[in-house]
């Protein structure tokens, strides 16, 4: 394993190694005004929602690694305590990634990467008129984190006022539909991660149930040279293990068979693993435990 000392390292390099482990990062396509009304417009990785009661988002534009000179962004909210934080999704992550060019102060980002400037409710900034969910602002605090190259400074700002896109709300529940919001995020490098189709899976969360653990799976099942750690984790996040009762009862059905003969495979570790990948946990537990 390569083990590193940040201190002993450049920032440049340390910096990679960073956005290569963190990775996928949501991007905030922040929208600022300076005193004078000029508007900016650039996309940050460092980003994420902090708070929802009250609701606070950071990010944090970073000094430049050559010049250590602060971004315009983060000039214009020191100036104008305000930002829309418009997310990014695949339609628009070509736009957003041109207007990360270092233009000069004063230029109009909007302009330059082709994209609508709509007006927002109860901010200054304007809103990305092509971006599925804008969020207007309030900079409630600016924390700086160092002043040589590379430095961040967070941005901790409180949500005022959403707009989300009809387009993106599921139509019954009116909330966001994952797979139709598209969004992309950053990883190191030029590369970026679209959380959309087979990318997206998902996984059910602890929350009232108080799971297993992997501790209480039997030696053997625990100990498989098919099941892997994911696998244990589904296994481990059940409240209860099926009955004896129930056990018997789902051999019965022949289920049990019938997977055998349709994979030519006796080796339930495999059949239980497929029924894991395929998220039914339940039916795995009752073919792992039908052996025991």
């Amino acid at each position: 394993m390569l083990s590193l000392d940040p201190k002993d390292l450049k920032t440049a390099l340390l910096h990679q190694y960073l956005l290569h482990a963190v990775a996928p990062r949501p991007i905030a396509f922040a929208s600022t005004v300076d005193k004078d009304g000029n508007p900016n417009l650039s996309p940050f990785s460092f980003f994420n929602v902090f708070s929802a009661n009250p609701p606070v988002v950071i990010f944090s534009p970073a000094r430049s690694g050559r010049t250590g000179a602060t971004k315009n962004t983060l000039d214009n909210v020191k100036e104008v305590p305000e930002v829309v934080i418009n997310v990014v999704n695949f339609d628009l992550v070509q736009q957003a990634s041109l207007s990360s060019t270092e233009y000069p102060k004063g230029v109009n980002e909007f302009v330059k990467a082709g994209l609508t400037e709509i007006p927002s409710v109860k901010i200054r900034p304007s809103r990305v008129k092509e971006s599925p969910v804008q969020m207007e602002c309030i900079v409630r605090e600016v924390i700086e984190l160092g002043t040589h190259g590379g430095a961040g400074n967070l941005v901790i700002a409180e949500v005022v006022m959403m707009h989300i896109a009809d387009e993106v709300l599921d139509p019954e529940t009116k909330m966001i539909d994952q797979n139709k919001i598209d969004l992309v995020a950053r990883m190191g490098g030029d590369w970026y991660c679209r959380a959309s189709g087979n990318a997206m899976f998902k996984v059910a969360k602890p929350l009232l149930a108080i799971g297993i653990g992997v501790d209480a799976i039997p030696l053997q099942i625990r100990n498989s040279k098919i099941l892997t750690g994911n696998h244990l984790g589904q296994l481990g996040n059940i409240e209860h293990l099926p009955s004896k009762e129930e056990i018997a009862a789902y051999v019965k059905t022949g289920a049990i068979a019938d997977y055998q003969k349709a994979r030519g495979e006796s080796d339930l570790h495999v059949i239980a693993a497929d029924l894991l990948n395929n998220g039914k946990v339940e039916e795995a537990w009752k073919v792992l435990l039908s052996e025991l």
